[in-house]
């Protein structure tokens, strides 16, 4: 049985590995194909079908969050392996070696998952309101040993206006200590660098060629601990980072139009899904539209399509089609121009938007908010106020991180819609020439990995 790395290089495309020599020799030494994603493609989803072989109907992560009907909540970034349905690569690995080892670092979806070694970003939310950085790992003591010998993780370079190649170091030497120390049979390592500056820049300029450069000389020891120790390697992306220059408020118009509620407290107003009629879930360049009276479905379907920068609407029959007809799908899908994203917004004022809206707090806004990649432009003692709430942190007191900007039109890369070219796609790369073939989809990424392993392939194995 051959041992497996799998690098989830977000974000990498043809065009950018083209400055990253490293990673660049492992298709040069075995094989580089196109991975054809799948619809969104965005994080949860996809890592949830490369893990499964699912699609989204099948596996039910129908974006990075959505509707939860029964409890009435809109919620992003859960972090429980049983939201995800279907059979994980290492669980039918078991079937034919039950004491296949798995090591999980940063992938999504790692609580409660069945492995071996779990690393996973996981903040200590003091009683207070503080929050300060950490991680959660499995077994528990495995949690000191990296934080005594890499620092704690680095949260705040993990995501918001301060994220850059900290975060993706830090993974990358906690992935080759446990390489080193544990040997697993199977190494997920997720590795979120080119996220950050192709969201903030887009995906053609110096900045974007600059975070290849940099994650690339990061990862270089990693790769090679892991030839040195004769560990086949696959690097693969989730999707490609799109240039864009249209903010879309979709729940902005779903409210003007009299579908979308609100209620107020403390003078802000927060989205109230119990009594609208209709409202979006916003994730990237597609939006979940919940519909709560099926008669209403044809309306809201022509307030979208005339909404600027919508370029398709899909009814049940679209979703079925997308592979996205599952009960946690909304009624309608929204999918935005190449050139435009949906933002979550649903004030009509700034002075009445929550005050969560200007911090990072990926866990309380309902939608995707790349805008907290971005310190606030028009405060121009931003960056001043972001140390002193850091020194108060250090401190021990409470503090308030609001730096965020709500001027959407500073964003100028996004995804989630199919590519429209291959080298605008994902890619995968794989030092063993032997699995090479002329192109991969996600779902067919499972049995490949079975087979890389020396494993039985399942019935999603990919045709030769």
């Amino acid at each position: 049985m051959n041992p497996l790395l799998v690098l989830d290089v977000v974000g990498l495309t043809p065009r950018l590995l083209a400055h990253m020599p490293h990673l660049r020799a492992l298709g040069e030494r075995g094989f580089q194909a196109p991975l054809e994603t799948v619809l969104p493609a965005v994080t949860c989803t996809v890592q949830s079908t490369l893990l499964t072989g699912g699609t989204p109907a099948a596996h039910g992560v129908v974006a990075n969050g959505w509707y939860f009907r029964d409890l009435g909540e809109v919620m992003l970034w859960r972090q429980h392996n049983r939201l995800v349905e279907g059979e994980k690569v290492w669980q039918a690995a078991r079937r034919t070696r039950p004491d296949y080892t798995v090591a999980n670092v940063c992938w999504w979806y790692a609580m409660g998952a069945d492995v071996d070694w779990t690393v996973t970003p996981r903040p200590v939310y003091h009683a207070d309101g503080r929050k300060e950085p950490d991680c959660y790992t499995y077994p528990p003591s495995l949690h000191d040993e990296l934080t005594d010998r890499l620092g704690d993780f680095p949260l705040f370079r993990f995501w918001g206006p301060t994220a850059d190649i900290t975060s993706s170091r830090w993974i990358v030497d906690a992935a080759r200590h446990l390489l080193r120390t544990r040997r697993p049979d199977l190494s997920l390592v997720y590795l979120p660098h080119l996220d950050y500056d192709l969201q903030r820049y887009g995906p053609h300029g110096r900045e974007a060629v600059r975070a290849a450069r940099a994650l690339d000389r990061v990862l270089a020891p990693l790769l090679h601990d892991a030839r040195r120790a004769g560990v086949t390697t696959v690097a693969l992306s989730e999707y490609g980072i799109t240039e864009v220059s249209r903010p879309v408020h979709i729940n902005r118009a779903l409210r003007r139009a009299g579908l979308l509620d609100v209620y107020t407290q403390a003078g802000m107003e927060y989205l109230d899904p119990w009594t609208s009629r209709a409202f979006a879930v916003a994730d990237h360049q597609i939006a979940h539209v919940y519909v709560a009276d099926p008669a209403d479905v044809p309306a809201v379907q022509r307030v979208l399509e005339s909404l600027p920068g919508v370029g398709a609407v899909l009814d049940e029959a679209g979703r079925k089609e997308r592979g996205l007809d599952h009960p946690r799908s909304g009624e309608l899908v929204a999918l935005a121009d190449r050139d435009a994203w949906f933002t979550y917004y649903y004030w009509l004022e700034d002075d009445r938007a929550p005050d969560f809206a200007r911090l990072v707090d990926i866990h309380r806004k309902p939608g995707y908010d790349p805008a907290e990649l971005l310190f606030d432009h028009t405060d121009r003692r931003v960056r001043l106020r972001a140390a002193t709430a850091l020194v108060r942190k250090r401190l021990g007191m409470r503090y308030l991180m609001n730096v965020v900007s709500l001027d959407s039109g500073r964003v100028r890369g996004s995804h989630g819609l199919l590519p429209a070219h291959p080298d605008e796609g994902p890619v995968l790369l794989c030092d063993d020439p032997a699995a090479a073939r002329p192109r991969y989809t996600a779902t067919e990424v499972k049995a490949l990995l079975l087979r890389l392993a020396g494993l039985p392939r399942d019935d999603a194995a990919p045709s030769t």
